[in-house]
């Protein structure tokens, strides 16, 4: 049984060695740990640093491509190297390496695919009380959306089994971490979660300056990660809201018409409510051609996942760099 944490880094010299040095050398049933970073870019030493601290592997881009881009190269360089299970964690030394093999405690024992981390957000004082805030209300959309029980849909200490990385294929650009929780519901891979510790943050964020870009980005990723699993639904219910005020303006005007004196008028509420109603059954049509794309997806996503297979067989997806280890 081979384990690879993979850390995705942009920018970490500062932090990235600590980290390193707390990541276990030992699980009961892992027979081999190795260590993958994915450098996202860094235009400070912290390649360098990694090679000192015990990288085993170092995947490189030569320009900063983003957390979920470098996640996904991270699970692909991972399945690459002969991965069963791939651990995903923080460059920033946030987690604590210890509780790694909590994280891979379901996944050893076939309890689950996905395990993430539930740093018990509410009990965090090192959070604001509006980050804290935040954070559960977005777990909690999280869940309704994935029909999941995921209590810290942002965390990013999480464990993942090969099958689940085969399955997984993350295309937004800002952050996998919502996205392959809503693609594990929609997939049923079995995910599930365990009690882990987290340390204060001292630098900005990276993936975002402010509250407000962050509820800003978190909200599109997630309308557009949502409609592309459940397209029928979304487009149905705006074609429907947007019937719906069309036959309200339409029946106002059949009130004034039949029940008021010089009824004739108010002819602007028939030609509102045509418009609305044209226009909630266009989107609505959209909505159902949407699902069929929908269809084809799922198509594609099997096909991927045999490519995948088969690639892994064959030629490198990935370049990465082995580390020589210093005697």
């Amino acid at each position: 049984m081979k384990l690879i944490i993979q850390v995705p880094a942009l920018n970490e010299e500062t932090h990235i060695a600590k980290t390193i040095s707390e990541l276990p050398e030992h699980i009961e049933g892992i027979d081999e740990i190795k260590i993958l970073v994915i450098n996202d870019g860094s235009s400070d030493r912290t390649v360098d640093v990694a090679r000192d601290a015990g990288a085993d592997y170092i995947v490189n881009f030569s320009k900063t491509q983003g957390l979920a881009r470098a996640f996904q190269a991270g699970l692909d360089a991972s399945l690459q190297l002969g991965a069963d299970i791939i651990v995903n964690t923080d460059a920033d030394n946030q987690y604590y390496g210890k509780d790694i093999k909590k994280l891979v405690r379901p996944i050893l024992i076939k309890e689950a695919d996905i395990v993430v981390g539930d740093r018990r957000v509410k009990d965090l004082k090192h959070f604001t009380p509006i980050k804290r805030l935040l954070q559960i209300i977005g777990s909690w959309v999280v869940r309704q959306l994935s029909g999941t029980d995921i209590p810290d849909a942002t965390s990013g200490f999480r464990a993942y089994s090969r099958f689940a990385a085969l399955k997984i294929n993350v295309v937004t650009e800002f952050t996998y971490t919502l996205e392959t929780i809503i693609q594990a519901g929609k997939k049923r891979i079995n995910i599930s979660h365990v009690p882990v510790r987290s340390r204060k943050v001292e630098r900005q964020s990276r993936l975002f300056k402010n509250n407000y870009s962050y509820i800003k980005r978190s909200i599109t990723s997630l309308i557009r990660i949502y409609t592309m699993y459940e397209p029928l639904k979304i487009f149905f219910y705006i074609g429907f809201f947007l019937s719906g005020i069309g036959l309200i303006l339409m029946l106002r005007f059949l009130y004034y018409y039949f029940f008021t004196p010089f009824g004739s008028g108010h002819v602007q509420s028939v030609i509102f409510g045509i418009a609305f109603v044209i226009v909630g059954a266009q989107i609505f049509l959209i909505g159902l051609v949407s699902d069929l794309i929908a269809s084809n997806r799922k198509l594609i996503d099997q096909v991927l996942l045999r490519m995948k297979k088969d690639e892994l067989n064959g030629d490198q997806l990935i370049n990465i760099e082995v580390v020589k280890k210093k005697k």
